[in-house]
């Protein structure tokens, strides 16, 4: 918790109807009161007041004050809304900046509540996530880390191991007596409880980090099978350069679009064929990279030409082949799951649309947590090894104080992820990516 009263406005920078400043630290309801045009605040209670700077009226306000624990830091905190310009926001800032409050850091009252115990961890940085959610599927993924989510699993699990764990090193103190304090078979129950959810949540950061930031679909083909016409069929606009010259497309080209709440990542890319230009061939590579970088590949054909086998690599893909043109003379069928469309008519571009939502929708049923934060994948990562070492350890007999290293390296990186373990790095490297007024 700070020593120090902290100030910054909490709403997006620019002009609008309303934008809210937010104070918080053990001055907060006596500097705030000394500017406005009321004797006391309510707990919890909105306050209709003129704001003052050494008798020079600034704004009338709507001020609430929240009593310390029972606020979002858990400090004294006060928001003043006032009108939404730039003007009269850096005012009030000002005022209460020359009155002796602090200008917040990137993220400071969010780790104010995560130090004041009103957050773990994990929480803390789902808040980050949860103003960055631009659509449902994001907004849950967000939502289910804020209220806890695999988090408090982990957390259980993390006291039973360190419970068991002490109990494993106790037996150090009385080694001559060859006593075991650590029941065996519980401790081995727990490290597989353990892993396991471990394991289940690895498994789940490849389609969570996806939806989180958006799903990649490589749009790739030969030349003039009409991939660009595909893209901008799918953005409903001209975003790609559309001709009938073979190799116009010689960059990626990349957007998004969000259908039933899924966010795609379309990539345009170059005809994929042999070419004596150095410009084309380097698109062509690039080609062959978002392909391998893509969860998803629309594999486009005319469906004018025969058939003829992709030019890359698609053994591991999710592919979706696309036989385009199909308001022409279709000349060969193409292999499946296959979608006929026509992307100059826009017919077939529903149905694919809804191919490629049913890959998500039923993988988002059901309550069980994703993890989508890399940082949490990176700390599981060792913890699994920490685990599976310890495993090995006691089917092989080791002595009792080996199996503790590595019990306590896995307590560790646990604790990194809820909060328990924490280091003045590692806060900072979490919360420099929040917005000043969070």
């Amino acid at each position: 918790m700070g020593s120090d009263t902290i100030v910054a406005v909490s709403t997006p920078r620019g002009v609008g109807g309303v934008a809210v400043v937010r104070l918080s630290g053990p001055q907060a309801r006596e500097m705030a009161l000394r500017h406005l045009s009321v004797d006391a605040l309510e707990p919890r209670h909105s306050h209709f007041a003129r704001f003052s700077d050494g008798g020079s009226l600034i704004d009338e306000v709507l001020a609430v004050w929240f009593p310390a624990p029972h606020s979002y830091t858990g400090e004294e905190m006060v928001e003043i809304s006032c009108h939404g310009s730039l003007y009269v926001q850096q005012a009030i800032v000002q005022a209460l900046l020359d009155d002796g409050a602090r200008l917040a850091e990137p993220g400071e009252f969010t780790m104010r509540a995560f130090l004041g115990g009103k957050l773990n961890l994990s929480q803390a940085e789902a808040v980050a996530d949860l103003i960055d959610a631009v659509t449902p599927v994001q907004h849950r993924l967000a939502v289910s880390q804020l209220r806890g989510g695999y988090a408090r699993k982990l957390n259980d699990l993390r006291k039973r191991l360190l419970d068991l764990t002490a109990l494993l090193e106790l037996e150090l103190d009385f080694s001559q007596e060859d006593v075991e304090f650590a029941d065996r078979s519980q401790l081995r129950q727990t490290l597989c409880e353990l892993a396991a959810e471990v394991e289940r949540l690895m498994a789940s950061f490849s389609l969570g980090n996806t939806l989180k930031r958006g799903i990649p679909v490589a749009i790739v083909g030969r030349p003039n099978a009409g991939k660009s016409s595909l893209l901008n069929a799918l953005l409903d606009d001209d975003r790609a350069l559309v001709s009938d010259i073979p190799g116009t497309t010689r960059d990626t080209i990349e957007e998004t679009l969000t259908l039933d709440g899924i966010t795609f990542r379309f990539i345009d890319t170059a005809g994929l064929r042999s070419s004596s230009d150095a410009i084309e061939a380097m698109g062509v590579e690039r080609s062959r990279k978002a392909v391998a970088d893509a969860e998803v590949v629309l594999y486009v054909h005319d469906a004018t030409t025969p058939w003829q086998a992709p030019d890359v690599d698609l053994e591991s893909k999710q592919v979706i082949y696309v036989n385009n043109k199909s308001d022409l003379s279709v000349a060969a069928s193409v292999p499946s799951p296959t979608v006929n469309l026509s992307a100059k008519t826009k017919e077939g571009i529903a149905q694919l649309e809804a191919m490629l939502v049913e890959r998500y929708q039923p993988r988002l049923s059901g309550d069980a947590p994703l993890l989508s934060n890399e940082r949490h994948y990176g700390a599981l990562l060792h913890v699994a090894k920490a685990l599976a070492a310890a495993s090995r350890a006691l089917d092989e007999a080791i002595p009792s104080d080996l199996v503790a290293v590595d019990l306590r390296d896995a307590l560790y990186h646990l604790g990194t992820i809820t909060g328990e373990v924490s280091s003045d790095e590692l806060l900072t490297n979490i919360f420099s990516r929040f917005c000043i007024g969070k």
